[in-house]
């Protein structure tokens, strides 16, 4: 595969973005500086007009009282336009969990906003909100600015940047997310049309022919290798929990006998 060439200004940026943040981690730095830094990341990465573009502190009108999001990102400013994505910022130390993306989709759901964007400067995540009974949220995207590839950096915050977003690139996003699903990937690929190349494909390089229906018990097997794997991940930390407890126990029992040497010296 061939490395796309990443523009200098744009790695120029990345590296910038990447320091500051380290900077303000450092210093364990609070929400608002986070959000200080963030907030020159729209303009400086994504090229946004953090005057025109950007609204901070945007309120939110729910069913209780009036909400803020920490940033709005809104190009088309006619007045019942909502916002492209909202951007809801956690302290840079503090690792992105379900509370955060509650608050983030309320705030979404609230405003009728299909995107969220869900930070805390190293972390990067990209919901879809869907309006249905229950809403939905779904992670579209997701990247970490202190460890990617500053090439792959730069195709990811172009998918929340000015340009992707002033062409509709988001609603296409999420046309391709409903496309490359489990079943419809699956459908494809076991149509007959594919298992009949597959097999001519097969029979060309091993020499060997085989049935439509061992090919999709291949498939099986290869899908089932993947949930074993892990399966099995999941049963070396049980294992490893497991051996904590003994060694609890021991030392709880050890106390026990120290006490009864010292009741039975009395």
């Amino acid at each position: 595969m061939v490395r796309q060439k990443l523009d200098k200004e744009i790695k120029k940026a990345i590296l910038k973005a990447r320091n500051l943040i380290e900077e303000v981690a450092r210093a364990d730095g609070n929400e608002a500086e986070t959000r200080t830094r963030i907030h020159d990341f729209f303009e400086m990465l994504m090229g946004y007009d953090r005057y025109d573009h950007i609204t901070q502190e945007y309120a939110i009108h729910g069913a209780g009282n009036t909400v803020h999001c920490d940033l709005a990102v809104q190009i088309q400013r006619e007045e019942s336009s909502t916002p492209d994505f909202l951007v809801e910022i956690k302290k840079v130390n503090i690792d992105l969990s379900p509370k955060h993306l509650g608050q983030a989709a309320s705030y979404a759901i609230d405003k009728g906003c299909e995107w969220v964007l869900l930070t805390n400067g190293r972390d990067w995540k990209l919901y879809h909100v869907s309006f249905g009974k229950p809403p939905q949220t779904k992670l579209v995207d997701s990247w970490n600015l202190l460890t990617g590839d500053p090439v792959i950096l730069a195709e990811k915050f172009s998918i929340v940047g000015y340009k992707n977003i002033k062409k509709g690139g988001l609603a296409l996003l999420w046309e391709k997310n409903n496309v490359l699903t489990a079943h419809n990937l699956l459908k494809i690929i076991l149509s007959e049309q594919s298992l009949t190349s597959l097999r001519i494909k097969l029979k060309k390089e091993t020499g060997i022919t085989v049935t439509p229906e061992e090919i999709i018990g291949a498939v099986r097997r290869l899908l089932n290798e993947a949930s074993l794997a892990e399966l099995e991940k999941l049963n070396i930390s049980a294992s490893e929990k497991r051996q904590k407890k003994p060694t609890a126990h021991k030392r709880t029992k050890k106390e026990e006998d120290i006490k009864q040497e010292a009741t039975n010296g009395q």
